[in-house]
């Protein structure tokens, strides 16, 4: 943490990462920017502290962001070193990740520009993407029956109705496909996910979450549905041109709600929430290898993401 500026002393507890069409929140100012080099390697992007102040406390509020494709978007979501941004977060002290994703709708009543609050996801991931600290050696088993955080989700869903007079429409739940990629779905796919009840569907919800909850951090992704993907006989078949256009349109409302849902996490009533109190400690109990039989290396990068746990 030393390189960060004098005006910023403590851990930051709260991070954003950002997806297609968010790459910066305005009203908030850099106060800061880490270049981490985790044992898993580089993040996407170097980590900007960002500060602004709290409109329901007056206080400075900090925050971390982290672009997930990568500063100009020339990162792949298969390619994205989603290892090395979780680790790096958590290493300067995250533990509540709200993460943005432009999605594809699976559901006629889910409309382009809306929100989204997922609360369950389906893995369309194909293994490519590593999707696990523990390896090697190192065997561990932890609960993801409920992939997102609930007691986050509440936050952000509070926050999104209380601006639907304001032109945010969102939805609390769904159920999230996350496939390969980088190319969208077959029509048969498509309606497939749909028989399953698939809300929405994306590229980018897994491995992150499933990293997030190995690290201990309270995690939950807002989606913007860009499109229908290409489910929908009436509408336009799904194009990078559609999501961006969408994204672009719906920008303002879009980091309106992300706003408020930091402004409202960092009140002092939500101190053991956004530290994640619920989820600490809970590492050490899904470890079947013994430690003392861990391989050097991998003890080593272990206790570099929990300093303490292993030793």
């Amino acid at each position: 943490m030393n390189s960060l500026p004098a005006p910023y002393k403590d851990d930051v507890r709260i991070a954003v990462i950002g997806g297609t069409g968010l790459k910066e929140l305005p009203g908030f100012t850099q106060v800061g920017s880490l270049d981490i080099l985790t044992p898993w390697g580089k993040p996407s992007s170097p980590i900007a502290i960002l500060r602004h102040k709290c409109s329901t406390t007056g206080k400075d509020v900090f925050i971390a962001f982290l672009s997930r494709h990568g500063l100009h978007h020339e990162i792949a979501p298969h390619e994205v070193p989603s290892r090395a941004n979780i680790a790096a977060l958590r290493w300067i002290g995250v533990r509540t990740i709200v993460a943005f994703s432009a999605v594809g709708s699976l559901k006629e009543e889910i409309k382009p520009r809306d929100f989204v609050v997922p609360d369950q996801v389906i893995d369309r991931t194909k293994g490519i993407r590593p999707f696990t600290f523990f390896e090697g050696g190192a065997v561990v088993h932890v609960g993801f029956a409920d992939p997102f955080d609930e007691g986050v989700a509440k936050v952000v869903r509070a926050c999104g109705h209380s601006l639907e007079g304001d032109g945010v429409v969102l939805h609390d739940r769904g159920l999230l496909v996350c496939m390969e990629g980088p190319q969208f779905s077959t029509r048969a796919e498509s309606n497939l996910y749909r028989s399953w009840g698939g809300s929405v569907i994306n590229m980018s919800c897994l491995p992150e979450s499933k990293l997030a909850r190995e690290a201990e951090i309270a995690y939950q992704m807002i989606c913007m549905s860009t499109d229908y993907d290409c489910w929908h006989a009436a509408e336009e078949d799904v194009t990078v041109e559609i999501v961006m256009e969408n994204m672009k349109a719906n920008a303002v409302n879009a980091r309106r709600f992300l706003s408020a849902v930091l402004d409202t996490l960092s009140i002092d009533a939500h101190a053991d929430l956004v530290n994640a109190r619920h989820l600490k400690g809970s590492m050490k109990f899904g470890i079947s290898t013994p430690v003392a039989q861990w391989k050097p290396e991998i003890k080593e990068n272990l206790n570099w993401l929990y300093p303490g746990y292993f030793e």
